[in-house]
């Protein structure tokens, strides 16, 4: 199979725009379109594409992997790597765009950080437990709802590979096409169990997610830094 259709069915199975896949490899989107349309053989771009699609060149020129996410398919976990340092992975920022079609809607958040980017190390010494590299993105704070935590415009790691609230913790979500980011707690009540949404500032009142509600997951927050003004 051609290089141009390999990276075509990658980019595809991950859901990435090629706008998206450019961010990640530093590749114009003109080039990835060529390369796709003419479905080239080679390029002096394949391995710095491969990395942007979390694979090894070799995987991504076996035409026999499954590109697909499902049992046995082939595990696209490498990190997201920068094209200027090998030793260094970009993470990417969250797309509110992709998530749900026209988008989910972050009040009050001034500005975007556009992406992090770390060492091997910090990643390995900071953040000891997620699913896969290539399933954590920047999301920038918004709101002032859970101060003291973070700040309007502070980063936050989130991790992407976490879609179900099966632990109480700090996650970022939707409800219908408004975003949130809340300590989710799990309560067992009389018509069974239920998810409490909960602010670090006490001047927001908590709220129940119920079962009629459109809820959708996109990752639990590992990590915040906080700003403090000086």
């Amino acid at each position: 199979m051609a290089l141009g259709k390999q990276i075509r069915r990658y980019r595809s199975a991950l859901g990435l725009t090629l706008e998206q896949l450019e961010a990640r490899t530093g590749v114009g989107v003109g080039t990835i379109a060529a390369l796709e349309g003419r479905d080239s053989e080679r390029s002096k771009y394949a391995s710095r594409l491969a990395a942007g699609l979390g694979l090894t060149l070799e995987q991504l020129l076996d035409e026999s992997a499954d590109a697909g996410s499902g049992s046995g398919s082939l595990v696209l976990d490498s990190p997201h790597q920068s094209p200027t340092d090998d030793d260094d992975l970009r993470i990417p920022r969250f797309d509110t765009g992709g998530a749900m079609g026209a988008g989910v809607e972050l009040r009050d958040q001034p500005g975007v950080i556009q992406s992090l980017r770390v060492s091997q190390e910090w990643l390995h010494r900071n953040v000891r437990h997620y699913t896969a590299a290539n399933k954590l993105c920047v999301v920038t704070g918004f709101g002032d709802s859970m101060r003291p935590m973070f700040n309007p415009g502070d980063p936050l790691l989130v991790d992407l590979g976490v879609e179900r609230a099966d632990i109480d913790g700090v996650f970022f979500f939707r409800v219908g096409n408004e975003g949130f980011i809340k300590r989710l707690q799990r309560i067992p009540s009389a018509r069974g169990l239920l998810i409490r949404a909960k602010s670090e500032n006490p001047k927001y009142d908590a709220w129940d997610i119920t079962e009629g509600m459109d809820l959708q997951i996109f990752g639990r927050v590992l990590k915040v830094w906080r700003s403090d003004d000086f």
